[in-house]
């Protein structure tokens, strides 16, 4: 035998040996008292056919089961987005008609932002949702799954005991078998740890849960956002109008299912009505600079509606500028009746009459008349003198067939 033989040799004794002397793994079994916890978890669900987009996609179990009396609360979702997560708990809490005080939960984004032994930054929406519905969050160590093992053995047993022998049209299917085999199977089955049905177990330990609130919190997601240049921000593909004074700054939107509210230093700045079209804006015109608030405030009905308040004359040049087939005129409208701030209402539908005298019902022609003060003036309509007798001017030309010299004609 070779040096390296003897040498590999006497390493694997020396740590067969070291194994030897170590002392076995142990664990201890957690102990809950009566609604004093529920631990949560996602566990992979079947594929289905996703219906907005015609593809097929993975689902995902979300699980919440009593850790004193194992009873569940199983909900397949196509996602695990905060939104999600967030929603899933509302149902769950009303399916059980109570909150545990409570709940384990692993180190998922959509729950805990950062992981760490001693200080887990938990996400701000779900912090929201604890202390709206009164329950404390519980984070398990990074790399130690097993302080949830509970919940993690009532996902095995959802995809051991109920997926595989079963077929699902949708969504909707799936989830409404899933709680119908939660109370009539799940929930009566004699639990192999503490040897009794679920059901019968939660029966007395609802009464220690923490009752619901009488309003449900309004649970939201929160998201940053920047303003654009438009003086909107972007959230799922649709904007948002906010104050035209924070172009560009770093803000927090959030979101519920009805309401979209922008923050800046703490403080709400814009409040919209939730839209679910991709591309749709949602304005408030004080939300934009002066000049667009103008602008937009004087569409084509108030310019037509402003023209007829000063008379006929600047009612029908408004209503030639707007009716223009080739042309946008509106900003000439509103330049038109802009003139009535500087020179009155009676100048300037003086200074119309005028530029209609001319055929001239240009924004420039009425300013023109006005800053000359030509609309002083009486009008002077030019009648053409009719064509009569001779002609004024004559062409000479010579004849191709006579010799006394050029004609007209």
């Amino acid at each position: 035998m070779g040096f390296v033989e003897r040498l590999h040799s006497s390493v694997r004794r020396l740590i067969a040996q070291i194994g030897r002397e170590q002392p076995p793994e142990t664990t201890v079994r957690l102990t809950f008292a009566p609604g004093e916890a529920a631990q949560v978890d996602f566990g992979a669900g079947p594929q289905l056919v996703d219906p907005a987009t015609g593809e097929i996609r993975r689902t995902w179990a979300f699980v919440m089961t009593l850790c004193f009396s194992r009873h569940q609360y199983v909900e397949f979702v196509w996602d695990q987005s905060v939104r999600t997560w967030l929603g899933c708990h509302r149902r769950a809490f009303e399916w059980f008609g109570a909150v545990p005080a409570r709940l384990i939960i692993d180190n998922a984004k959509c729950a805990i932002t950062r992981a760490c032994m001693h200080d887990p930054q938990v996400q701000r929406a779900y912090a929201e949702c604890a202390e709206g519905y009164g329950f404390r969050i519980d984070a398990c160590p990074p790399h130690d799954p097993q302080k949830k093992g509970i919940v993690e053995a009532g996902v095995k047993y959802v995809k051991g005991n109920f997926l595989p022998t079963r077929s699902f049209r949708d969504l909707a299917n799936l989830n409404a078998q899933a709680r119908e085999w939660v109370l009539k199977e799940a929930g009566l089955r004699i639990h192999g740890t503490t040897r009794v049905r679920p059901l019968d177990t939660f029966a007395v330990e609802r009464s220690t849960l923490l009752p619901l609130p009488e309003v449900p919190p309004d649970l939201g997601t929160w998201h940053a956002v920047t303003v654009h240049r438009d003086c909107h921000v972007s959230f799922e593909r649709a904007l948002y109008s906010v104050p035209f004074a924070l172009v560009g700054k770093a803000l927090w939107l959030r979101a519920t299912d009805a309401v979209v509210t922008v923050y800046h230093d703490f403080k709400p700045v814009a409040t919209h009505a939730r839209t679910r079209r991709p591309g749709e804006r949602r304005t408030v015109s004080d939300h934009l600079p002066a000049a667009a608030q103008r602008f937009f405030a004087h569409d084509r009905s108030w310019c037509l509606q402003q023209a007829r308040e000063i008379g006929d004359a600047c009612a029908q040049l408004i209503g030639q500028l707007l009716s223009d087939r080739i042309s946008e005129r509106l900003r000439a409208a509103q330049g038109v009746l802009a003139l009535k701030g500087k020179y009155g209402a009676a100048r300037l539908e003086a200074a119309c009459e005028r530029a209609i005298a001319h055929d001239s019902p240009h924004y420039r022609t009425v300013k023109t008349i006005l800053a000359g003060g030509h609309d002083l003036a009486p009008v002077r309509t030019i009648t053409p003198e009719p064509y009569a007798g001779r002609a004024r001017f004559a062409r000479a030309t010579a004849s191709l067939f006579e010799d006394d010299g050029p004609t007209f004609h």
